[in-house]
């Protein structure tokens, strides 16, 4: 059934436009206008936060959520958008204690609660942590064709994510910071469309300045 879901009509957003060469903007969000956009797995564990002068979205621990299949708890999807080609450009801080498995995530491509893709940004790489994942009814596995030994996580810094999606040959390509050199790569085409997502496996942190370049899905 859910091949026959691939046959979409693609819409250009009509939120603006960027620059000429770049995609589309579809929409973007610095969070000081609130959250009504955002639908989070549990509305208690995220709140709008004070970064200094600057209104941030922050996640206050893990999400007392339990998803069909083994993947993260804490997700906060963005409502009735979306996307199957797109750049996602995103502020990100965690305020996890150092540890191996510490962790942000970016959920995109994403269905439903069993069939969606993300990005595990993981202090140590493992089969488990620091890499593309695919949750396919079934429990998430890993499937980087690159990644690299850890995400390099600075203690009360902002860090700056980027994910770029090309459908026609299925590619995922993750930037940390350096946003001229992936740092994990693969191709997939299970999931052509999604919805986009912030959150975190079991952590917790925040999230400001998003930006979303695409093309838009009904």
């Amino acid at each position: 059934m859910r091949r026959i879901l691939f046959m979409f009509v693609v819409l250009i957003s009509n939120v603006g436009f960027a620059a000429d060469g770049e995609q589309p903007i579809i929409f973007a969000d610095d969070f000081e206008n609130g959250t009504s956009a955002w639908q989070p797995t549990d509305t208690a564990k995220w709140k709008i936060s004070l970064d200094g002068d600057n209104h941030v979205f922050h996640l206050l621990g893990k999400s007392d959520y339990q998803p069909p299949h083994r993947s993260p708890h804490s997700i906060s999807l963005r409502k009735d958008v979306n996307v199957s080609d797109f750049v996602l450009t995103v502020k990100v801080k965690t305020l996890q204690t150092s540890r191996a498995h510490r962790d942000m995530c970016l959920f995109f491509g994403y269905q439903n609660p069993a069939n969606f893709y993300y990005v595990h940004l993981g202090q140590k790489t493992d089969d488990h942590a620091n890499q593309i994942f695919i949750v396919n009814n079934a429990p998430r596995i890993k499937i980087s064709e690159k990644t690299n030994a850890g995400t390099p996580w600075k203690d009360d810094t902002w860090h700056t994510v980027k994910i770029v999606r090309k459908v026609a040959d299925g590619l995922i390509e993750i930037y940390f910071d350096d946003m001229d050199h992936p740092q994990m790569v693969t191709h997939n085409k299970e999931f052509l469309w999604g919805q986009i997502g912030l959150g975190s496996f079991d952590d917790l942190g925040q999230w400001d300045d998003i930006e979303l370049l695409g093309t838009t899905v009904k």
